[in-house]
C-alpha cells in the first residue's frame, strides 16, 4: 500500500474519534430530533453516559479510514495527472478543485452506507439500539444491499462538491500563509501552518455544502412505516405521508422548506463549523506527519 493510503486511513479514523460527540449533535439538529434545541443545556443532555460520546462511531471509524485513504490516493493521482504538464510549478487551483471533486466522487461507494448507518445510530434514543452492526444487519434483512445505498445520489453530490472545496481551500490558505510568512520574514512552525490551514479548509468545506448535508441526513434517517417498530432503527424519521416508500432528496428539501423555512438548511452549522475546524486541523496534521514518516523525500505542500 502507498504512503498516502495509510496516511489517509489513519488520519480519517483519528478525525472520527476526535469529532464524534459534536457530529452526533449536528446530525440530531439536522434530523429535527425533538429532544434537542439550540441551547447548551440541551446539548449536554444528549450525552447521558460515556458510551453516548462515541455513539455511531464504529461505522465511521471503519468506513472513514477507508474513505479517507481512497480520497487522498484518488486526489493525489488525479492532481498529478492534471498537472503533469506543469512539473515543478504549484498546481493550478482549478485543477486542485477538480481533483478533489473526483476524489470525493470516488468515495461514494464507502461514504453512502457509512453515513446511513452512522446517522441512524446517532439519532437513536436507545443505547442498545445504536449498534452500527445491528443497524446494518437490520437494513440488509429488510431492504437488501440497496438499502445501504439509500440517499446515494445526494451523498455523492455532497462529497464531490465538498471535497473539491476541501483541497482547494487548503491549497489556497497554505499559499496565502506562506506568502505572508515570506513577506514578514516569519519562521512560523510547520505544524502551526498545517493546523490552521487544515482547520480553515474544514470550515470552508462544510459551509459550502451544509444545505446538501441537511437534506442527506433527513433522507437517510427515514424508515419504511412497516419497519418503524424495529428497535434497531431507533427514532429514525418516518417520511410524512409515505405509506410504503420514502421521500427522495428533492421531496425532502421541499417538505423541509415548506414546514420549517429556509433556516432549516443551516440548522447545526455552528456546531458543525467548530467540529470541522478541530477535526480537520487534526486530520491534516496526522496526514502530513505520517507522509513525512513514510515518504521522507516528499516535500510538504507550500
Amino acid at each position: 500500500m502507498s504512503a498516502d493510503f495509510w496516511a489517509g486511513y489513519v488520519s480519517g479514523a483519528a478525525g472520527i474519534l476526535i469529532g464524534n460527540p459534536l457530529d452526533l449533535l449536528k446530525v440530531r439538529l439536522q434530523a429535527g430530533t425533538s429532544s434537542l434545541t439550540s441551547t447548551p443545556t440541551s446539548y449536554t443532555s444528549q450525552f447521558s453516559s460515556a458510551g453516548s460520546l462515541i455513539r455511531g462511531a464504529t461505522a465511521p471509524i471503519l468506513g472513514y479510514g477507508a474513505l479517507n485513504a481512497l480520497l487522498f490516493v484518488t486526489y493525489n493521482r488525479t492532481s498529478a495527472l492534471l498537472n503533469s504538464s506543469t512539473t515543478g510549478a504549484p498546481p493550478n487551483l482549478w485543477t486542485t478543485w477538480l481533483a478533489g471533486a473526483i476524489g470525493g466522487l470516488a468515495t461514494w461507494v464507502v461514504s453512502t452506507p457509512t453515513e446511513l448507518v452512522k446517522c441512524r445510530a446517532q439519532i437513536s434514543s436507545s443505547p442498545t439500539a445504536a449498534s452500527s452492526w445491528g443497524i446494518t444487519k437490520e437494513i440488509l434483512r429488510s431492504e437488501g444491499i440497496r438499502g445501504l445505498y439509500f440517499g446515494g445520489v445526494v451523498t455523492a453530490l455532497r462529497d464531490s462538491i465538498g471535497y473539491g472545496f476541501y483541497f482547494w481551500s487548503y491549497e489556497l490558505s497554505t499559499r496565502l500563509m506562506m506568502s505572508r510568512m515570506r513577506e514578514r520574514g516569519s519562521d512560523t512552525k510547520e505544524a502551526a501552518k498545517v493546523l490552521l490551514c487544515g482547520g480553515l479548509a474544514g470550515v470552508v468545506t462544510w459551509a459550502s455544502i451544509f444545505p446538501l448535508d441537511v437534506i442527506k441526513t433527513r433522507v437517510q434517517t427515514q424508515i419504511l412505516t412497516d419497519s418503524a417498530s424495529s428497535p434497531l432503527l431507533g427514532a429514525a424519521v418516518v417520511a410524512e405521508g409515505a405509506e410504503r416508500s420514502r421521500l427522495g432528496a428533492v421531496e425532502v428539501a421541499r417538505s423541509a422548506y415548506r414546514i420549517e423555512g429556509p433556516g432549516v438548511f443551516f440548522r447545526g452549522l455552528t456546531v458543525c463549523s467548530i467540529r470541522a475546524f478541530i477535526v480537520n486541523a487534526a486530520q491534516w496534521a496526522v496526514y502530513e506527519w505520517i507522509m513525512n514518516e513514510l515518504a521522507p523525500g516528499r516535500k510538504i505542500r507550500e
